[in-house]
């Protein structure tokens, strides 16, 4: 553990992730960071510095061992069909001394019609963090940004964008905003037992993406409406049946008012307004080339 004036040991686990690649990044110089990664390659390729520890979620002693002697740890589980793996991160951490746990949640588990797989396991997984007898904070964050990199090769090959519900609006968040807020709450006291909601400032489409994306771009982009049957056979293909078919749950609500409603979460916490779709679109033109 940090003595006076010493920089606290944090672990930040899903370090190569949309989220966790940030933390570590901002972490650094402000932290002693360990980060937990499945592939410690992409992690190097990514140019993440610090510890890096080869994890894995089912593996309690090596969890024993990289939560030993850290502060606070940042929680990011991937696998709604594996809740364990939340039970193994925080057991260990609670084993290991850590005093603070801050854990990425969904923003989708605040509407009561929100019964599918992945809601019911991060309503579960933020019970677990609040029994846990950590301190604790949890980010619920709305779809990232970066979920529109799975239209890049569509985009580069063919100037085409294929989605479901082109119409219905989110308030989408750059992952780098959620990574600020998150940092905040693990480097600076005041967030502990809150429950922070995190979106971006405009609810937008994706048909309205695709345009911001085609302005962006500087180049025709045309949009293709997926029917759910698709959008389905599309996730059953990189993705267990469960999990497809709770996306496609989560989709047919995507529509709902609660999803296109910003808040203003990430400036009340940073004091920097959370960034628009625009932006993060033009900082990540080389993935759409």
């Amino acid at each position: 553990m940090a003595g006076m004036g010493e920089r606290p040991l944090i672990v930040v686990s899903g370090a190569t992730g949309a989220v966790g690649r940030h933390v570590a990044a901002l972490l650094e110089g402000r932290a002693q960071v360990r980060l937990l990664v499945r592939d410690v390659g992409k992690a190097r390729a990514l140019g993440l510095t610090g510890e890096i520890v080869a994890a894995d979620y089912a593996d309690r002693p090596l969890l024993d061992k990289a939560m030993t002697g850290a502060d606070a740890v940042f929680v990011v589980t991937a696998n709604p069909l594996r809740p364990e793996h939340d039970e193994n991160l925080l057991a260990a951490a609670r084993l290991g001394g850590v005093r603070h746990a801050v854990k990425i949640s969904w923003l989708g588990v605040a509407d009561p019609g929100a019964d599918d797989l992945i809601a019911r396991w991060n309503r579960d997984s933020e019970r677990l963090l609040h029994t846990s007898g950590l301190d604790w904070t949890v980010l619920r964050m709305r779809s990232p940004m970066s979920n529109t990199l799975a239209w890049a090769p569509a985009i580069r090959q063919e100037g085409v964008v294929r989605a479901l519900g082109g119409d219905a609006r989110t308030a989408c968040v750059d992952p780098r905003d959620v990574a600020a807020v998150a940092v905040r709450a693990l480097t600076r006291p005041g967030h502990e037992g809150r429950t922070y909601a995190l979106t971006g400032p405009e609810p937008l489409s994706p048909r309205e993406q695709t345009r911001v994306l085609s302005r962006v771009l500087q180049r025709p982009l045309r949009f293709e409406e997926l029917t759910l049957n698709q959008a389905l056979d599309g996730w059953r293909r990189k993705l267990p049946e469960p999990v497809a078919h709770a996306l496609a749950e989560a989709a047919a609500r995507r529509g709902a008012v609660a999803a296109a409603h910003p808040e203003d979460t990430v400036a009340a916490v940073t004091g920097r307004t959370a960034r628009t779709f625009a932006t993060w679109a033009g900082d990540h033109t080389a993935y759409f080339r």
